[in-house]
């Protein structure tokens, strides 16, 4: 059997940096993590999630459930916390090493979000969960042990597999975390992250429970998604430990933090194999995109645009982005891009994935009062997908 989680979504990332309306407004300063419900589990062997050639495509078909938790979503979640109060403490200097605050405004500030991440480059690579950084537009990095803060970029991410990789800007020399792909069953453990999204780091010890185990994630709209492979360990795992560190007895990071469970005195942790998260880091950094990874950034006009009508009509329009560049205003209807018709949403944000931030491109609107404009635009950066 497989584990059954809830992912309370308020609302879905839009794919182009087009938002569809009716939109929720996301509450601020909160973390992210998932929730786990009922407890039935079914082991993988050993070899499921190998160093091999080609044994990570075999995971690319669970679908992507987390698209967006710790960023869109994570402000809705943030409100649940586990009904037992957090059996951790301050994190040694030997366990902070190499692991990274990180924040996030999300949606040019319509909220915020918290969670956690991994130096693997000196250079200031760093990994985390997608559902860490998705739906924002600003992502700060902080170095708990010197209080450094660095502005970071998405260089991609796997949101299939919840896993994205950051670049901070400026950083060199930075401490880097040590690995080890290897993990037993009843191997004590400490998860390490930014726990509620505190600001500081905080250590939970425990043992591993299942090396590799499947969890289901039902969706609002009633789908059920599936996580496998991920390690269950028995750490009190709260918010914003999402994309921490799970550390062995040496201190070597064995996964990724990545969901907990909810509402029960006994808390159940998951975590990513680290060999999976380090596969698809480099992937990414080798620009090696797929059907589950997107290299860079989308590209964003800065428009909602109301999915419910049969025209791509401009219900709100970003400040200082691309379309309000160009004098598009609320009530306006798109009816091109880049010399091509768009008759609706679907047509726009189809059309937008063609393009990077700062491409330029010609864009067609009809104004309220019917009159036709045409204008030259440089694209923005959007949300994270």
């Amino acid at each position: 059997m497989s584990r059954r989680t809830r992912s309370p979504r308020t609302r879905r990332a839009i794919a182009a940096a087009v938002l569809a309306l009716p939109l929720v407004t996301v509450p601020v300063a909160a973390p992210a993590i998932a929730s786990v419900t009922t407890v039935d589990a079914r082991g993988y062997l050993p070899t499921d999630f190998g160093w091999g050639p080609g044994s990570y495509g075999d995971y690319g078909y669970w679908g992507s459930y987390w698209g967006g938790y710790g960023g869109g979503y994570g402000g809705g979640y943030g409100q649940t916390q586990n009904a037992a109060t957090q059996d951790a403490t301050a994190a040694t200097a030997q366990e902070s090493t190499g692991v990274v605050l990180i924040d996030t405004v999300l949606d040019y500030g319509e909220g915020e979000a918290a969670g956690t991440g991994l130096v693997v480059g000196s250079d200031g690579t760093v990994v985390t969960n997608h559902h860490v950084v998705a739906d924002a537009t600003s992502i700060t990095v902080t170095v708990p042990s010197t209080g450094q803060k660095y502005t970071a970029s998405v260089v991609g991410y796997d949101a299939t597999h919840d896993v994205a990789v950051l670049k901070l800007a400026g950083a060199s020399g930075l401490s880097t975390v040590t690995t080890d792909p290897s993990v037993s069953v009843g191997e004590a453990v400490a998860a390490v992250g930014n726990a509620e999204g505190a600001g500081t780091l905080t250590s939970a010890s425990g043992d591993v429970l299942v090396r590799r185990t499947t969890i289901d994630v039902s969706g609002d709209d009633g789908s059920t998604e599936h996580l496998k492979g991920v390690i269950e360990d028995d750490a009190d795992v709260v918010s914003g430990d999402s994309g921490g560190a799970l550390l062995d007895g040496s201190g070597d990071v064995v996964g990724m933090n990545v969901a907990a469970s909810s509402g029960t005195s006994q808390v159940t942790g998951y975590a990513i194999p680290i060999a999976r998260v380090l596969r698809i880091e480099h992937k990414i950094l080798a620009g090696d995109a797929s059907s589950t990874i997107t290299i860079g950034s989308r590209a964003a006009l800065g428009v909602e645009i109301d999915s419910g009508t049969s025209a791509a009509y401009v219900a709100g329009v970003e400040s200082g982005g691309a379309a309000a560049a160009a004098g598009i205003s609320a009530g306006d209807t798109i009816t091109s891009l880049d010399h091509t018709t768009v008759s609706g949403y679907d047509d726009l944000t189809t059309l937008l994935k063609r393009f990077q931030p700062g491409d330029r491109v010609e864009i067609g609107w009809t104004d309220a009062a019917g009159a036709s404009h045409t204008a030259t635009v440089t694209l923005g950066t959007g949300p994270v997908g």
